[in-house]
């Protein structure tokens, strides 16, 4: 039985051997890319097209038409390649837009043999090329997802948004296309009649809406902070987005690997219990160089996993509604269901196969969700201290870090329909973006039920979990903690890091307190991008601290005047470029009176919550996921005795 999907779903492939089947309204190139696990080309030998048919394992046809049919061997396509993406591109001479001509249909099929799983390119308007269904290695077999990403731009800015740079980008595509136009390969006629048959399950009928998902957003380009998206700080505030909640990425533009060797090889995954079902996780089965990027990328893979299957649900339950609005309509407007029980047996109809729609989405979602939970507590219980929760053992392992890690946790992500499994925020460092925690009462439901002291005691721990995060996961010289809290309010949070003495100096308090601590972390700012400009970065003068700078503000804007206000947003925009990075901890209503002049620093930084808030969205279909913040156990010593551990290893390491 073929399984009909929607735009984010995936499918689990039983064959090595699979045949692509393109069925379109109109003549078709048909290409296929490969790429790295995030889908990024190599290069222009990345693309399969007429003008290059073969890579290993597939080769593409070499004529535009509405019906293709080409076979990929999973097996030979390489251990490099985690990412087939098959690609339909409208050529020149034809259509001008994917909008104006019958929904292609694509399948992955058996080789002659059924279809294994089917989608529909429903949705489309402006679209001349498309991204229609990727074939994806996760924990070491191979699944279909439908993707119907369509690019107005054609074929280059397809291939720009898949890592290629723009110049080699168009430089492909008009090769790619330019065979057609010269000649070398014939436009085909479609023949009169109707448009080719596409199955009408389940999930994707021709006459259905399109999904509500929003395509995915193209990484942001270097040097653009991870994300460029203002955070939602409240209805009506300067922050919102008007186009839902804020994304979040876990890209890093600035780290780039320079490493020549090998990736160390993922382990593989352990065979299934059973034929048919699912391999049993492996925690780091995932690409990546060390056993942190695997983890890493593992995790960020479950949170796509998460949010693309989720996305397919609410899909198929929307279709299921207004198919159903449909038929009751047409049955109350139909003259003999007026009189006697028709009406109320075509309405029960309606209704009952509205709930076996949904069922069956159901079994979808919870046979995924299932997979997920499994392979939670497996990664969880794997994940290095800089990711792992502060329940976890490993905090309370000895020894003390050698080299700086990938990425931090910041919280946990979670959606309504299984809000017991919590998908790790991690975000790379060093930290390219500032964070701001919100202590104040309008940002959330659970806020505002919040008694206002325990909100922002609660948001004052959370930063100090953050900074004591930070040092432990760092080796003993390579970071420094500065502390603003101009009204002493803080104090009882901060007290642990005051006691084992870890902070650069003590917090800072007053308006001078203030003004001086902010001048001295400017100055270092002016310096390092002297000496960075001047290509001279050992010159710097011996007072300058060369590790890793976090400044925590508490309370802000008190104990703030004009010129301070005007460094701290300095600190912001050009801190992170050369390691000095902002921690707020404050209500943005309480700066209300500086105006529109701190929208800025707002948006520019990634807002948190000290109690469970939705205020983030995903990159892939932006649903709002409730973040959750991760601190110690109540009751529990873990922070004392990660903050020994890090006195321990500063006294170990000063001359």
């Amino acid at each position: 039985m073929t399984a009909e999907l929607v735009r984010g779903q995936n499918h689990p492939l039983s064959e090595s051997r699979v045949e692509i089947r393109v069925s379109a309204g109109t003549p078709v190139l048909a290409l296929v890319s490969t790429g790295d696990d995030e889908g990024r080309l190599a290069g222009p030998a990345s693309l399969a097209h007429p003008g290059a048919r073969a890579l290993p394992g597939l080769e593409v046809p070499d004529t535009v038409a509405g019906g293709h049919r080409f076979t990929v061997d999973l097996d030979a396509v390489g251990e490099a390649v985690h990412r087939l993406r098959v690609l339909l591109v409208l050529p020149p001479g034809g259509p001008a837009r994917f909008g104006a001509v019958p929904a292609s249909y694509v399948a992955v099929a058996e080789p002659q043999g059924a279809e294994l799983a089917g989608y529909t390119l429903t949705g489309l308007e402006s679209e001349t090329a498309v991204v229609a269904l990727e074939l994806y290695r996760r924990q070491g077999a191979w699944k279909v997802r439908a993707v119907g990403q369509g690019y107005a731009g054609g074929l280059s800015a397809l291939l720009a948004d898949a890592g290629l740079p723009a110049p080699a980008a168009a430089e492909l595509a008009a090769t790619a296309t330019g065979l057609v136009a010269s000649g070398d390969i014939t436009l085909a006629v479609m023949p009169a009649g109707p448009a080719p048959t596409v199955p009408r399950g389940l999930r994707a009928p021709l006459d259905a809406p399109p999904p509500t998902t929003t395509p995915q957003a193209p990484e942001p380009p270097d040097p653009i902070p991870v994300s460029d998206v203002p955070l939602a700080t409240g209805a009506g505030s300067a922050g919102d987005t008007a186009g839902g909640p804020p994304t979040i990425s876990y890209a890093h533009p600035r780290r780039r690997r320079t490493s020549t060797e090998a990736p160390e090889p993922a382990p593989r995954a352990a065979e299934p219990d059973e034929p048919g079902r699912p391999p049993r996780p492996v925690a780091g089965d995932a690409s990546g160089w060390s056993m942190d990027e695997r983890l890493y990328n593992q995790v960020w893979g479950m949170f796509e996993d998460m949010a693309r299957t989720v996305a397919a649900y609410r899909s198929a339950v929307e279709f299921a509604d207004s198919r159903m609005d449909r038929e009751l309509d047409e049955a109350l407007s139909d003259p003999r269901h007026r009189l006697g029980g028709s009406g109320d047996g075509a309405r029960a109809t309606a209704r009952a196969r509205r709930e076996e729609l949904v069922a069956q989405a159901r079994a979808v979602l919870d046979r995924d969700l299932a997979q997920l939970v499994a392979e939670s507590e497996v990664v969880e219980p794997a994940l290095p201290a800089a990711y792992a929760r502060w329940d976890n053992p490993v905090w309370h392992a000895p020894g003390t870090p050698q080299e700086n890690p990938l990425a931090l946790r910041l919280g946990d992500l979670s959606l309504p329909e299984r809000p017991e499994l919590r998908i790790p925020m991690l975000m790379r460092v060093p930290l390219e973006r500032g964070l701001w925690i919100d202590n104040g009462r309008t940002g959330s439901e659970s806020a505002m039920a919040m008694d206002t002291d325990r909100l922002r005691r609660a948001a004052m721990d959370m930063a100090v979990a953050h900074a004591v995060r930070l040092l432990a996961v760092h080796p003993g010289d390579k970071y420094s903690v500065h502390v603003i809290d101009a009204a002493g309010a803080g104090a009882a949070s901060l007290a642990p890091l005051v006691r084992a003495g870890v902070l650069a100096a003590p917090p800072a308090s007053g308006a001078t307190g203030v003004t001086q601590t902010l001048a001295r972390l400017t100055r270092r700012v002016d310096l390092v991008q002297m000496a960075l400009r001047a290509g001279a970065p050992e010159d710097l003068p011996p007072d300058v601290d060369t590790a890793e700078q976090l400044l925590i503000v508490h309370d802000f804007p008190h104990g703030f005047d004009d010129r301070s206000v005007t460094q701290l947003r300095y600190l912001a925009d050009e801190g992170p470029a050369v390691g000095v990075h902002l921690l707020m901890v404050a209500d943005r209503d309480e700066a209300s009176a500086y105006g529109p002049l701190l929208d800025p620093l707002w948006r520019s930084l990634m807002r948190l919550s000290p109690v469970p808030d939705n205020h983030l969205a995903d990159p892939w279909v932006h649903h709002a996921w409730t973040f959750t913040p991760d601190l110690p156990p109540q009751g529990s010593q873990v922070l004392d005795q990660a903050l020994n551990r890090i006195s321990e290893a500063r006294r170990s390491t000063r001359p």
